[in-house]
């Protein structure tokens, strides 16, 4: 399963792993980014749907190649699945097989539109192929494989009744060889194997025959005038001879088109490569550039985080002592705090003064400590500040909390003073000192009774007073 693209389900080519884990074809990812916006990653929807997140989704410039799973596919041992073929091997040697495999089917380079298997393709251009065209040398007119095959097979088959008279002495079919073996083939066996072998050696014999024909020519043509005292059957038999090297030139011509396919298709492989490897220098300098770039935004991300939360702080900050915080999403926040996924929150900072102590408020909605399950607890922190060097330590302010009645009639108020022993006083190492307060402010069924109005629309506001 890991060797298999997370779109087309097929073994990845040039793998790419995405920040989810997932990995695509190169071709694929390209694909789906350029016809889909913010395209997520489908393998992490069908698995977990509600873990979808910045990783799942799909970009290029966040894919990196996966050199190890590369080199893992290219050694996978594989066949080919050609009918016929028995061809096996790693899988990084498949492609040149493929444009070799005598079985594969391809289409004919004459345009004629059949598509034949490679070994096939000679037999075809002899005998099927509509536009390999041939001059016939006794008529002078240009005929079609199948045409031509015709007026040869007449003149061929004339040839060999006579050439069968003459040789009567020494008759050539026997029952154990080729009806060739008198001009030289030596192939032998059961009357089944030797029907096969004449039709699929119709090139070899045709040379043997040539070669014996060269010999025989100018003894034929005597032979001709003696048996029947006319100039006519021996000038036939001399076409019948230029009919045969006509064939062997048919044969030249078939090679020479397939030596002149294999070497254009090898400029082509070599031009391809060449032009793959110049692709591939660009890609890697795109893609320096895309993660410099990257980087940048990234940079200019965290900047402007930090400059929107500093806006924030400054929108909200408090510098008199007095801070008023405004807590929505109640319903959900009580239930996270209960399920345990958040079991406080903070607030925003603020100040005793323009120049003094920085502090904050913590809620536990769902209750801390003695009064977890029951109440909800508030503490208040704190925290570092800019001024510190110059402020007396421990903290020695009044803290006031208030949670408010909307309907101002009944304000929930507690107030404590610092313990100046405690750690909780003293003056920060740390962003936050530990928080102190009040562990049982307010019970829980009053916070949710319809008879109060201390959350209204969701929403609850909680005050801080220092002294």
């Amino acid at each position: 399963q890991k060797y298999l693209c997370s779109n087309c389900n097929n073994v990845l080519k040039k793998a790419l792993q995405m920040l989810c884990g997932h990995r695509y074809c190169s071709a694929c990812l390209s694909w789906i980014v350029r016809n889909n916006k913010n395209a997520i990653c489908q393998k992490c929807k069908e698995e977990d749907p509600s873990t979808l997140s910045e990783g799942s989704l799909l970009a290029e410039e966040r894919a990196f190649g996966d050199a190890a799973i590369n080199k893992e596919i290219s050694e996978l041992k594989v066949h080919c699945v050609t009918l016929g073929c028995s061809w096996s091997g790693t899988m990084k040697n498949f492609e040149e097989h493929q444009s070799l495999c005598e079985y594969a089917l391809i289409p004919c380079h004459t345009g004629c539109g059949h598509m034949v298997m490679r070994k096939k393709l000679a037999d075809h251009l002899e005998n099927g192929c509509v536009n390999n065209v041939t001059m016939c040398q006794k008529c002078k007119r240009s005929l079609s494989s199948s045409e031509y095959q015709v007026n040869k097979r007449l003149v061929f088959d004339y040839f060999l009744s006579f050439f069968f008279q003459q040789n009567r002495s020494t008759p050539l079919i026997n029952k154990d060889g080729c009806r060739f073996s008198e001009v030289g083939c030596s192939f032998r066996g059961s009357k089944e194997k030797i029907k096969e072998h004449e039709k699929t050696a119709v090139g070899a014999h045709m040379l043997l025959l040539l070669q014996h024909i060269k010999q025989l020519k100018a003894s034929l043509c005597t032979a001709a005038k003696a048996a029947n005292g006319s100039i006519p059957q021996s000038e036939l038999k001399v076409n019948v001879i230029s009919e045969l090297e006509n064939k062997l030139h048919v044969f030249e011509n078939i090679v020479a088109v397939l030596n002149k396919e294999v070497e254009t298709s090898n400029l082509e492989i070599m031009a391809f490569r060449r032009q793959s490897e110049l692709d591939q220098n660009i890609i890697r300098g795109l893609e320096l550039k895309i993660a410099e770039l990257h980087r940048c935004l990234t940079q200019k991300d965290a900047g402007l985080s930090s400059l929107h939360k500093s806006l924030l702080f400054s929108e909200q900050a408090s510098y008199d002592g007095v801070f008023l915080w405004k807590i929505t999403d109640v319903g959900r926040k009580l239930q996270d705090s209960v399920t345990g996924r958040t079991v406080s929150l903070y607030s925003p900072a603020f100040y005793t003064a323009k120049y003094g102590y920085k502090v904050c408020l913590r809620v536990y909605l769902n209750g801390d400590g003695s009064g977890k399950g029951t109440h909800v607890s508030l503490f208040f922190v704190v925290m570092r500040g800019d001024y510190d060097a110059l402020l007396p330590w421990p903290f020695r302010h009044k803290v006031t909390f208030m949670l408010l009645d909307q309907n101002n009639r009944e304000h929930i108020i507690d107030a404590f003073r610092p313990d100046l022993t405690s750690a909780s006083f003293q003056r920060p190492v740390n962003d936050m000192n530990v928080a102190s307060g009040c562990p049982m402010f307010l019970p829980l069924s009053k916070l949710q009774s319809p008879k109060y109005a201390y959350v209204k629309e969701d929403t609850l506001f909680l005050k801080c007073i220092i002294e």
